[in-house]
């Protein structure tokens, strides 16, 4: 680990001297306003005022009077000098509160600016562009230290996260092959000429059930790994209503076994359209209404619309059910949380569907919305942004 230097020049120090230099500036035009009003009342008291009696009295009373006058009139001078002298303070003093005002927030702007800048670098630097760094110029202080610091764990959080993926794309692939030579191992004893014992079948029937759930737990890992750390290659227009479509019939026989009842037609806006990835975003439709049909009683109900606002598209799939405690459905976008196997046909789930939808609707700009419906049920609302509908498909 680098001995990390101290600052040359502290942004301590800086304020000191940018503030001093400012106050000391304005004490000088504050006393020289002050002597500029003092001067100009003294050159005034130095006239003679009107109605001045002679220069030269003739008895000693009139010389009395005369003293007794000039006291007064120097009297009244002082108290008008001290008027003026302290109106024109005020004055002085009132307009440096304003300048130094001005000149403290427009100083202060300037040297608070790297800080702004590495803020706003900071905010923008998110988990797709880790590779990028502040790399802050100008001399060595505390804010040049702090932008280097931020650097430094940028650079510690994009190895963490590139090792996170690498680790689950690598065991997720290294695991498949042991899982093919059982699930082959499993064909090959079951295929032998001589008869398989009952036990044995059955044994042979769960332990292929239970691989076919690890490949699919595998298959999520690397859908989410891919989703959160990688890049989106493919960028195409897709409409949200053909996605959905695709998705319901490919789901025709599920619907009919669990005798679901589907209502799509009445809510769909053909005007939904996104760009995005269409394998992810076919795969998180997907994994959309499978979960509307798992987590379903038999003779349920579906509800699916797709909904044009502005600048976002929603894709909205409601289904029925008991009351919800919205706590819980508020985890289900977390990897491995499910609200238990009563709402379920199978208790096969994974619980990675919802975590990998919400994954990759963040993926593209996107979110999940998870709420408990008041009637019962749960209603599941992605939004994404919207694009403009092709030209051939608005023809």
């Amino acid at each position: 680990m680098r001995k990390r230097r101290r600052p040359a020049r502290t942004v301590r120090l800086r304020f000191t001297v940018l503030y001093g230099v400012m106050f000391l500036l304005s004490a000088v035009g504050l006393l020289a306003i002050t002597n500029l009003v003092g001067l100009g009342g003294m050159r005034v008291s130095q006239s003679a005022p009107p109605g001045t009696p002679p220069v030269e009295p003739a008895t000693l009373a009139a010389a009395t009077d005369r003293i007794a006058w000039l006291q007064a009139q120097l009297a009244d001078t002082h108290a008008a000098q001290s008027r003026q002298l302290l109106i024109g303070s005020a004055v002085a003093l009132t307009v440096m509160a304003v300048v130094s005002v001005v000149l403290g927030r427009v100083l202060a702007g300037r040297v608070l600016r790297p800080l702004r800048m590495i803020t706003a670098a900071t905010r923008r630097i998110s988990a797709d562009n880790l590779h990028e760094r502040l790399a802050a110029q100008g001399p060595a202080d505390e804010v040049k230290d702090l932008a280097d610091t931020i650097d430094e764990l940028l650079e510690r959080l994009e190895s963490s996260f590139v090792a996170q993926r690498r680790f689950v794309a690598n065991a997720s692939h290294e695991l498949r092959t042991p899982l093919a030579t059982m699930r082959a191992s499993l064909d090959v004893a079951l295929a032998k000429p001589e008869p398989v014992p009952p036990q044995t079948a059955a044994l042979a029937d769960r332990l292929r059930t239970e691989l076919d759930q690890i490949d699919r737990l595998l298959e999520g890992f690397l859908m989410l790994a891919r989703t959160q750390y990688g890049a989106l290659a493919d960028h195409t227009m897709l409409s949200l209503r053909r996605l959905a479509t695709v998705a319901l019939d490919a789901r025709a026989a599920g619907i009919t076994t669990n005798q679901l009842t589907v209502d799509s037609a009445s809510a769909v806006d053909d005007s939904a359209w996104t760009r995005g990835n269409r394998t992810l975003l076919t795969h998180m439709i997907d994994n959309i209404i499978d979960n509307a049909i798992t987590h379903n009683h038999e003779g349920g109900w579906i509800r699916l619309a797709t909904i044009m606002d502005g600048t976002t598209v929603q894709l909205v799939v409601e289904t029925g059910g008991c009351l919800l405690d919205q706590e819980q459905v508020d985890r289900l976008a977390q990897p491995f949380q499910r609200l238990g196997t009563d709402r379920t046909h199978s208790g096969n789930g994974s619980g990675l569907g919802l975590s990998i939808v919400a994954a990759i609707a963040a993926a593209h700009g996107g979110s999940l919305d998870l709420r408990a419906r008041p009637e019962g049920g749960l209603c599941v609302a992605i939004s994404l942004p919207a694009a403009a509908v092709p030209a051939e498909v608005s023809a």
